[in-house]
């Protein structure tokens, strides 16, 4: 049996029998995160740029239309899920999982809620389909992410497209040969590389996987065909993708108890930019409220970390707000500058602020060498004007799988993404709600949680 095809075997067998209450809120969890990150970021240009873009593709076809979540309009389903996926990562707010070394959600959930809108599909029905899709991005990122990030690849979309496909397979309820060949026509489309951080380029990768993945789901629905062999075989996935690791033993484990999306779990984000940077972000806002620091007090900031941790930080003097994102040398200074990192903290002028330029030079980085990539930790040394030294180790990160945001801090985070998006919505009604999705039709959940 290929690997595909026992990808397939477990996706087409996974029922709602099967989902516990751990599932049923991880993905509830989920939805409420990157819905609300999108609608925060419906008035980014890259959004706006995109549905202009999807607006001139054509008209939907009936069965075959889902909404933009942004304007409530109904576009092919392809064009819907391209458009929700860059609105829903372009402030690189949205969920995280440790192996992926990327963003499952909004790889997999602009697509599925596109084709469960459409489909007219069960709470439950998604619920399965989001937990395959998780499964197999975990296993194979628990395989290849490493040494596949740090080359280049953008995981979120060169990983998340083989996730959205299957997950989108599981929905339309194909069968293991047609699942099957989703995966192959996913990997087809699979691409994405980090040179695109700092630029519309990197949402439109989001987007990317959920429409190739969705598009590959459908493709085989028709009965587009695929080689079984595409993950492993000769001049596959794995020969093009990765760099000699094994991929069996990780496959042979999916579907086994736990589910990854309850093992690995999802990380919930609690500062607007790379997560690379959100343990020195703890840790510096700590050491601001204990000892009343300022910008002005600090002459230089060290920041050291676990072996990779710092690879996706590659603006060292951002000048935009999406090159901030990925700036470690930013997020240290709006911290010590502002006490918070909020969604405002990335507009252009804020990064251009001449006390913030100033200070960039003074914040330097090393990642470990030769260590192991997990555990993840990060070590601060702040040297003070009065030559001073105040240093902190963080390990254990806020918002992450082992210390998960609390119900409230979730909804402080929703209602700050949809003050900035300008939405007015019941909050509390769509937490309540998509915490028991698995009980209600999508399309109520997403009626009820259309912008206004």
């Amino acid at each position: 049996m290929k690997a595909a095809e026992r990808i397939a075997g477990f996706a087409s067998g996974f029922q709602a029998k099967h989902l516990t209450p751990e599932l049923v809120q991880a993905t509830g969890r989920a939805l409420l995160d990157t819905y609300a990150c999108a609608l925060a970021g419906r008035g980014e240009e890259a959004a706006l740029l995109a549905l202009r873009y999807a607006r001139a593709a054509g008209l939907p076809a009936p069965g075959r239309a889902a909404r933009v979540w942004a304007t409530g309009e109904s576009l092919p389903l392809e064009m819907a899920a391209l458009c929700n996926g860059v609105a829903g990562h372009v402030l690189d707010y949205d969920d995280v999982t440790s192996p992926m070394r990327g963003h499952p959600s909004v790889a997999l959930l602009p697509a599925l809620l596109a084709l469960a809108e459409a489909m007219n599909a069960g709470g439950a029905e998604l619920v399965c389909a989001y937990a395959a899709g998780f499964e197999l991005i975990c296993k194979l990122s628990k395989a290849i992410a490493v040494r596949h990030y740090a080359r280049g690849w953008h995981s979120t979309s060169s990983i998340g497209t083989l996730g959205a496909a299957l997950a989108c397979a599981r929905l339309l309820r194909l069968d293991e040969r047609r699942t099957t060949h989703a995966i192959g026509l996913a990997v087809a489309q699979a691409a994405g590389s980090r040179a695109n951080f700092g630029t519309h380029a990197k949402s439109f990768q989001a987007g990317q996987a959920n429409a190739a993945g969705l598009r590959a789901a459908l493709l085989a629905a028709e009965g587009f065909d695929a080689a079984p062999g595409v993950l492993e075989d000769a001049f596959g996935y794995l020969d093009l993708y990765a760099h000699g690791e094994a991929l069996a033993p990780h496959i042979e484990a999916i579907g086994v108890q736990p589910l990854e999306l309850a093992a690995s779990g999802i990380e919930v984000k609690k500062y607007p930019l790379c997560y690379a940077t959100h343990r020195a972000l703890d840790g510096i806002l700590d050491l601001r409220a204990e000892h009343g620091l300022t910008l002005a007090g600090v002459r230089a900031v060290h920041v050291r970390a676990s072996a990779g941790a710092l690879t996706p930080l590659i603006h060292a003097r951002p000048q935009t707000g999406l090159e901030a994102k990925f700036s470690m040398q930013y997020a240290v200074t709006a911290a010590l500058l502002d006490g918070q990192v909020r969604l405002a903290s990335f507009t252009d002028a804020a990064v251009r602020r001449p006390e913030a330029q100033a200070f960039f030079a003074s914040v330097t980085t090393d990642d470990q060498t030769g260590g192991p990539t997990f555990p993840r930790w990060t070590e601060l040394d702040l040297t003070l004007g009065s030559g001073a030294h105040l240093t902190r180790r963080v390990d254990l990160l806020r918002g992450s799988a082992q210390a998960p945001l609390s119900l409230d801090e979730l909804r402080a985070k929703v209602q700050d993404c949809f003050a900035w998006g300008q939405v007015r919505a019941d909050v509390d009604g769509l937490i309540e709600s998509a915490l028991a999705i698995d009980t209600i039709p999508v399309r109520q959940w997403l009626a009820a949680a259309s912008a206004t």
